[in-house]
């Protein structure tokens, strides 16, 4: 990644997170704010695959953490395993289809915030089990779904294009990669 790369990165992380401390925050249903975070690594694992998806859950996860009274550094691990679990999973998928960011926002916001609550849980938060959890992943799911392609059009200005080193020579040929 070149500085330009980074630094447009940067952008984004930034402008994610003064939205998402600014506006989503004050955005409530029933007590539940979405969570416009999780759409980076998503997002990102969808343009860039999986390793593209889990560093930029790691990095995104790293600066939420910074704002939550959890553990530090648990935004950033879960973060990475569903950017990564996104990614491996949109190579098998045509990532040129309308559908696949919204679903994948969908089903990954859904599994990030349970893969959050019971990591929480594990390392010495309880109370993350005992909250409305169906309602959380409703709400920060169906947000996210909405919010899917326009910042995919963000994060793939901001990622640099996908390098073909290792990737199948069919998803190459056929220009999956642009």
């Amino acid at each position: 990644m070149t500085p330009r790369d980074l630094a447009r990165v940067a952008l984004v992380v930034f402008a994610f997170v003064v939205v998402q401390q600014t506006l989503v925050l004050d955005l409530r249903v029933g007590g539940v704010h979405p969570d416009i975070m999780i759409l980076l690594p998503i997002v990102a694992g969808v343009v860039g695959g999986p390793s593209r998806g889990a560093t930029m859950g790691f990095g995104a996860g790293l600066v939420a953490d910074l704002f939550l009274p959890t553990p530090f550094g648990l935004s950033a691990l879960v973060g990475s395993l569903i950017g990564f679990a996104v990614g491996g999973a949109a190579l098998a998928l045509d990532r040129s289809a309308w559908w696949l960011p919204p679903v994948a926002a969908l089903g990954g916001s859904a599994l990030y915030e349970m893969a959050y609550a019971m990591l929480g849980s594990v390392l010495g938060q309880p109370q993350m089990l005992h909250v409305d959890l169906l309602r959380i992943v409703v709400l920060v799911s169906v947000v996210n779904a909405v919010l899917a392609l326009p910042a995919l059009r963000l994060v793939s200005w901001a990622l640099p294009e996908a390098s073909t080193e290792g990737m199948p020579t069919s998803a190459v040929a056929s220009g999956v990669l642009r």
